[in-house]
């Protein structure tokens, strides 16, 4: 997984996946994606970023489930208007954490849980439910998926034994293109 060069490949996977034909006009263009990464201080990993700028910046084809949301936006269910969001402070995990099940007091899980949900990421879409796909953009996990829902997260890749795809944009796209329904759990 490259995040910093795209990868010919795997942009032609990404078009062809969803079938993005339109010259270009879906998509939001290199002056506006490097306007975004000066506005948070980051530089969105490849090939998402590729992806935003030249394909399409979001789609109602998935994933996830409602379709895949543009650059800047958040799910409707989202709570507050994500001011708190700060996209350059590193994404705090880097391993699973079912905080539902944590035994530490709210006092210890809560800041943490601030962070999760608020740095280093940006929301891909939802699946429903509060289960959110955020793809981690500063951080020991830039590059990753993770699913972060009201109890938990996780990353989503093969190495990390909760599904047999690839890590990364890439692998998350194409393990939805060959597998409708496509989230499975290994």
């Amino acid at each position: 997984m490259n995040t910093d060069q795209a990868d010919p490949d795997e942009l032609a996977a990404l078009r062809a996946a969803f079938d993005v034909d339109d010259g270009g006009q879906s998509a939001l263009g290199w002056e506006k994606v490097r306007a975004f990464e000066a506005e948070h201080g980051i530089v969105l990993p490849e090939p998402y970023r590729t992806f935003v700028a030249e394909m399409t910046d979001g789609s109602y084809s998935g994933p996830p489930e409602s379709g895949l949301l543009s650059l800047a936006e958040l799910p409707d269910d989202w709570g507050d208007d994500g001011q708190d969001r700060d996209l350059s402070r590193p994404f705090p995990l880097t391993e699973s954490w079912l905080w539902e099940d944590d035994p530490r007091p709210s006092e210890e899980i809560d800041p943490i849980l601030d962070q999760v949900f608020d740095h280093g990421s940006i929301v891909l879409g939802t699946d429903g439910c509060a289960m959110n796909w955020h793809l981690i953009v500063t951080g020991p996990h830039r590059g990753h998926i993770w699913l972060i829902t009201d109890v938990g997260a996780g990353p989503f890749g093969a190495e990390f034994g909760f599904t047999t795809a690839e890590p990364g944009f890439a692998g998350w796209v194409r393990h939805w293109a060959a597998n409708k329904p496509w989230y499975d759990i290994a």
